[in-house]
């Protein structure tokens, strides 16, 4: 099930936006195990973007964005359940099949960002704050990447996260 006031206004705004005006959907995989995190743009060419002055790796700096071709499909806004945004990327290239086969030794997940941009302002991505999940599926074959990413179980994610103990609080009442 999908939002239909949230569908209707990206509707709306690709209707009313200038023809000359391009979105590029960038894609930033992160991991212990990389040497750097993979960054890919879905256009025919490379992308120079300025990240967020939060974002967990090289914030507010310009980074490369390398153009792939990739396939992906936003989570759906639903009232249950864990939303997923599943990412197909074609005709990866050998030094991105090795880290995430690498990647799967290791006990720390793989860590994505997708943050869109106009082409007219890569200074700023046009999602604040950009969205951050985990990946919980990966298929590598010969040609392409399959990914399953989601936000973790927010269901049962414990509230207030920081545990109050008498150790650390000593006002508390033992």
């Amino acid at each position: 099930m999908s939002n239909d006031a949230l569908n209707a206004a990206i509707q709306e705004a690709y209707a009313t936006a200038p023809d000359s005006e391009i979105l590029l959907s960038t894609i930033e995989l992160r991991h212990p195990g990389f040497d750097t995190p993979i960054r890919v743009v879905l256009d025919n060419a490379d992308f120079l973007g300025a990240l967020e002055a939060d974002a967990p790796v090289d914030p507010a700096t310009e980074v490369l964005f390398t153009a792939f071709q990739f396939g992906f499909k936003l989570p759906e806004v639903t009232s249950q359940g864990n939303p997923q945004i599943q990412i197909q990327i074609d005709n990866v290239s050998k030094e991105i099949q090795d880290n995430i086969e690498a990647s799967q030794d290791w006990p720390d997940p793989i860590e994505l960002t997708y943050r869109p941009y106009l082409a007219s302002d890569p200074s700023t991505p046009q999602m604040n704050p950009p969205l951050h999940m985990t990946v919980s599926k990966i298929n590598v074959g010969a040609f392409k990447v399959t990914l399953t990413a989601g936000f973790g179980n927010l269901v049962n994610k414990k509230f207030p996260s920081e545990t109050y103990t008498w150790e650390r609080f000593r006002g508390l009442v033992r």
